[in-house]
């Protein structure tokens, strides 16, 4: 059995007034005045450069309403969900705050989509990041994003049945999100993680909000290997909970 924990040891106010500027800042500014010596603990509200963007994570997103994407999608239609940041990834960037890859580790994201969760590795962790997706019409979109935050991840073209065991091996963390929505894909993703250990990673971290095909593949998981299935939730850009899948070799 995989043991399942939910507790999360944050605690993050900021992120609850969101909604509200003005009555964050006012917040912020209270805190500030009571607690000074914690202020550089806590997220700060920083103005974005343009409209139609956000941050989180330490990293900036687009909107769909951005002049970039909006030029984007009149060039390039992904085909496999691939239209957006999922909440999903938050959660990982949450999780990886709190239990986080060595810094400049090779990492590599599986069914990347636009690559939040990449990108946020690629800059937060200093890490070596291959984004892999069976659509090639993701990729500007994930080029762009790694653009504007500095960074390069390497996109790699594969569905999870053509990834080689060497290829994932080269990476010591293997991550995805929101990447078990079809039956189809429970198989197809407990042989890439038995390849992938086979082949030398060490770790691998899927976040879901919670679908029953995420809940079959944890139960193929935990017969195989060592499996952690933890309640989570992410606060930033907007609070949003799911579960996080953690699997390791035994």
């Amino acid at each position: 059995m995989y043991r399942c924990e939910r507790a999360k040891y944050q605690t993050n106010l900021v992120g609850y007034y969101r909604g509200s500027a003005v009555i964050a800042r006012q917040w912020w500014d209270r805190y500030h005045r009571a607690f000074p010596e914690y202020v550089d603990l806590m997220p700060k509200l920083d103005p974005m450069p343009e409209p139609h963007m956000y941050q989180a994570y330490g990293i900036y997103l687009l909107e769909n309403q951005h002049r970039l994407i909006r030029g984007l999608k009149r060039l390039y239609t992904p085909s496999v969900h691939g239209t957006k940041a999922w909440r999903s990834s938050f959660l990982l960037m949450d999780y990886l705050d709190h239990y986080p890859a060595r810094r400049g580790s090779r990492i590599m994201e599986i069914g990347c989509g636009w690559g939040p969760a990449a990108v946020y590795c690629a800059k937060q962790l200093d890490a070596k990041v291959t984004g892999v997706d069976m659509d090639k019409d993701v990729f500007p979109f994930l080029e762009v994003l790694a653009a504007l935050n500095g960074v390069e991840v390497t996109p790699l073209k594969r569905t999870f049945q053509q990834l080689k065991g060497r290829e994932l091996g080269a990476a010591k963390l293997i991550i995805g999100s929101d990447i078990c929505f079809w039956n189809n894909l429970v198989t197809p993703l407990f042989n890439l993680i038995g390849r992938a250990f086979q082949s030398g990673s060490r770790r691998v971290v899927i976040a879901d909000p919670g679908r029953p095909t995420f809940y079959e593949l944890c139960d193929r998981c935990a017969n195989r290997f060592n499996v952690t299935l933890t309640g989570w939730y992410a606060v930033e850009p907007n609070r949003t909970s799911g579960e996080i899948l953690e699997i390791r070799p035994k």
